[in-house]
Formats: C-alpha cells, structure tokens, sequence
C-alpha cells in the first residue's frame, strides 16, 4: 500500500545543517506581514522585526522555517514507507517549542523522525518531531523542537490508529484580544522566498488539479501571522516572551482575504482562534487549538 507504517513509524529522517543571518530573520517577518501598517515605519515595535539595529528580535515561529529557508525547490516527500505526492498533502498541524531566544543568525543541526501516523479513514495523518541544536555536529545546546503533521488525501482505510483529540477549550467571555490583518495579493509570492516553493502557492493550474479555485495561502505564513498579531496585542511585541506556540490547520486562506484573530489570557498562557473575516467566506476557520505557551 502507499504508506506503510510498519516502515515509516519511528522511521530516523536524518540531519540536516543550516545558517541563518538576519537577512533571512528580516525577509521572514516581512513574509509574514510585519511592518505593513500605517505608522510601522516609525514604530519601534514594528522595527524590531523589520530593521537590523540593535533591537531586532525573531519570532519563535522562524524555527519552523529556518532549516529549509535558502530551498528553491518544491519540499520533497520522500518519507520512508510513504509512497504519496504533493499533490494529496496539506499542512495539518504545527508547533514549535523554544528553548531561549531565538539569535538573530546562527548556525545549527536539526534531526527530524517519524513519530506517528494516524488513519482517518479517508486520509492518512503523518506526524514529525525533529530538535534543533547549535553548532554543526548535534551536540551542542538545544534551540528548539518542532512537531508537525501533514494530511494526505486519499491514503487512509489500512485500519490503523484513528489518533487523539486535543481540542482546545476558548473562554465562554470577551476575548481579550480582537485584531486582524489584510493578507496582501502577493502574500504567497513573497512568503514562498521563506524556503516553499510548493506550486500550490503560485500556480493557479496546480492549485486546480489539487481541487483548489486558486493558489492557497502556505499554511505557516497564517501561522506566523496569528503568532506575530497576538505577540503584538497581548505581549505588547516582546517576542522574547514566547516559550510555544502551536496551532491546527483548520482551513484555507485566499490572498486578499483577511485573517481575523481573537485571544485569550488563560492559565498562564494564551488561547486563540483565527478565521476569515468579511467576503463571501466570511466566519471560515483558518487555524484553531492555537495556543501560545510562555516563556
């Protein structure tokens, strides 16, 4: 069968060594929106995302992409056991854990396995977790520990291990935050520049074939932009105060569209929700269990 768990599950990924310079640090803010609203020029929380001085800090959510940022071609699914194509797969779910301040450039070594795959009948859910370390030979401190999942399409039905729910529970009150932001035109071209060259972002055949009217948003761009609106509205822009942030993708964004974004102060933490605001999808989630642990 295309995925077999017996294989994959457990299956080491290997390591994988990167750079990163606050040039790359800089492009992925703008990626994800930062620095685009009236007055951001001028803004000294706006500019510590977007200006190479002294104060430029990096979201947390930069470790997600920072292996594969200098990629120019589409990602490879080349998984062991795992006979799919890009065309079936869809971003499910994200979290990143920081171990400390992310520096704004470096070098370190990442080592990523298959941890889980979950049978949904329809579709397959795989699941990763791969650890960042500095330096180059994986033994220097930890960074950071990423988990994702990916959703394929069509490869599920092997009577497999359906998987856990974590629904996140949101405030029965007020958020104590309500914020959005104008996803621009050209969002996806300019976030692809973060290392997805994933056609479903850019072509409008492609996007077709995989049963999309258009290209869609990249997933993790709607990630950084809910992480970077509530770090802005209920952590007065101190990325440093960061330690999670993880999220499920629960629906699609069109650029043009706009993410609207509602948080909670719970428990020591952060709880959100985002979704479509205005136009003809109005109320269409676009990424929930969202929770933002701190440091």
């Amino acid at each position: 069968m295309p995925i077999d768990p017996s294989v994959a599950i457990g299956a080491d990924l290997g390591a994988r060594t990167f750079s990163w310079t606050e040039s790359d640090v800089l492009l992925y803010h703008l990626g994800i929106g930062a620095g685009t609203r009236d007055g951001d020029n001028v803004s000294s929380q706006a500019l510590a995302y977007t200006y190479d001085g002294p104060g430029l800090q990096v979201l947390p959510s930069f470790g997600v992409v920072a292996p594969t940022f200098h990629e120019t071609d589409p990602p490879p699914l080349d998984l062991p056991g795992c006979d799919i194509n890009l065309a079936q797969v869809v971003h499910g779910a994200q979290s990143i854990t920081v171990h400390a301040p992310l520096p704004t450039s470096g070098t370190a070594t990442i080592r990523t396995s298959i941890t889980d795959i979950w049978d949904k009948g329809k579709a397959a859910v795989i699941w990763q977790e791969g650890v960042a370390t500095a330096g180059t030979d994986g033994t220097g401190e930890e960074l950071w520990t990423v988990r994702s999942s990916i959703f394929v399409k069509g490869e599920g039905g092997w009577g497999g291990d359906r998987g856990s729910s974590q629904a996140v529970d949101l405030p029965d009150r007020e958020p104590d935050a309500v914020t959005s932001y104008a996803v621009t035109p050209q969002q996806a071209l300019l976030y692809r520049l973060c290392g997805d060259r994933n056609p479903l972002h850019a072509d409008p055949d492609f996007a077709k074939a995989a049963g999309f009217p258009a290209p869609i948003l990249h997933g993790l761009c709607s990630y950084g932009i809910v992480l970077r609106e509530l770090t802005d509205a209920l952590l007065d822009g101190d990325a440093s105060k960061v330690f999670g942030f993880g999220g499920r993708f629960s629906g699609v964004v069109f650029p043009g569209e706009t993410i609207g974004v509602r948080g909670w102060r719970e428990d020591g933490r952060i709880v959100a929700s985002a979704a479509i605001v205005g136009g003809p999808r109005d109320g269409s989630p676009v990424l929930a269990d969202v929770v933002l642990d701190l440091a």
